[in-house]
């Protein structure tokens, strides 16, 4: 395998946790914080310790500061976004004007925007619309979906993801530099499809969320596990990720493999989407669970309320029916509106016919 020089931008978990099969697989990594990751930088560069991972960093991997952008994406052959969908406008801003025609980017970002008229944009499309001029439609921008904790890839724990891109022998490239004996990559050209359940994944995370903390805070009875509500939570969400991959055109076949069941699974086993599902659940306020959740990155939040806001506008065209996705607007009128958690049982249930 012929060895590449790979530039991360971002420091956080996933951007980081990439480092090991890369490292594993003989390239060189140059790391480059974000001006929020200045801490984590200056930490892997005194004792190689990454301080959220709470592992020494590969060897092969090299930190750079923010200051250091153009020095670190100097001859990279790949790029990696390895910022949170709050990042996205810095991404594009700050690293887009650095990009170069056949240098792929692949992004580990997860979100949805919506426009004024309803239409919901994966987010290479944001950064897309984002680019100098003379850049738009002239990059490479691939993605990565599926189902992957950061912490088991640090692990190098079997991992199965999925890169979506535009082009497959430039998928065939990435999948070449960056599959190892533990990180197995499938490819697909559907971005639009997997890029979807990227995101709503973790929305509807969020909803199993609330069912576990609705089931803790009643406390068990001795002999009920509460398994029921939740597995009906992970179902809905799973049909309504569904129903959105019909609004955006992307491949249904992707409701039952890695990027909808698969990372929501993943996604609803712990993190803190489902923390904040958690709280909400148990009872405490949206405004109550953000305080206690304080510095912690909340994507699925803004995939919610872009969703929610969308779905009317697209209604209104006759492109969507609001009542086929009534999780996802309780979701939003709990965050947004400060409602109460009242699952919409009798609607999730209605008119559904197999």
């Amino acid at each position: 395998m012929a060895t590449r020089k790979i530039a991360i931008i971002g420091a956080g978990m996933m951007g980081s946790a990439l480092c090991w099969p890369l490292s594993d697989n003989g390239h060189q990594v140059n790391l480059v914080g974000t001006h929020l990751d200045e801490q984590i930088i200056s930490s892997i560069r005194s004792n190689r310790l990454h301080p959220k991972l709470q592992r020494s960093m590969p060897n092969k991997v090299i930190p750079y500061s923010h200051t250091q952008l153009a020095e670190a994406l100097q001859d990279a052959e790949i790029i990696v976004s390895g910022v949170s969908s709050f990042g996205v406008n810095w991404f594009a801003d700050t690293v887009g004007p650095l990009f170069k025609p056949g240098i792929p980017v692949l992004a580990v970002t997860k979100g949805l925007e919506d426009l004024p008229n309803g239409d919901l944009l994966i987010l290479p499309e944001v950064i897309n619309r984002k680019l100098p001029a003379h850049l738009q439609n002239k990059i490479s921008l691939n993605a990565i979906g599926g189902p992957c904790n950061a912490h088991d890839l640090a692990a190098r724990c079997q991992s199965g993801v999925v890169y979506c891109g535009k082009d497959i022998a430039t998928l065939q490239m990435l999948r070449q530099t960056f599959a190892t004996s533990y990180y197995h990559i499938r490819i697909s050209n559907d971005m639009v499809g997997v890029e979807a359940c990227a995101a709503l994944k973790n929305a509807y995370a969020l909803g199993v969320g609330l069912g576990i903390g609705m089931m803790e805070q009643s406390g068990p009875d001795g002999l009920s596990q509460g398994y029921n509500p939740t597995a009906a939570l992970f179902a809905q969400g799973c049909l309504e990720i569904q129903r959105f991959l019909r609004l955006m055109e992307g491949k249904p076949d992707h409701i039952s493999d890695l990027p909808a069941p698969g990372d929501l699974y993943v996604t609803a086993a712990g993190g803190r989407t489902v923390r904040l599902g958690k709280l909400l659940g148990q009872g405490v306020s949206y405004t109550e669970a953000r305080k206690r959740l304080a510095g912690e990155t909340l994507e699925s939040v803004e995939i919610i309320t872009h969703a929610a806001r969308a779905l009317p506008k697209l209604a209104a065209r006759g492109l969507a029916r609001v009542e086929d996705f009534p999780l996802i607007m309780h979701m939003n009128r709990v965050i947004n509106e400060g409602l109460p958690v009242n699952i919409p049982w009798t609607e999730m249930f209605a008119d559904h016919i197999y």
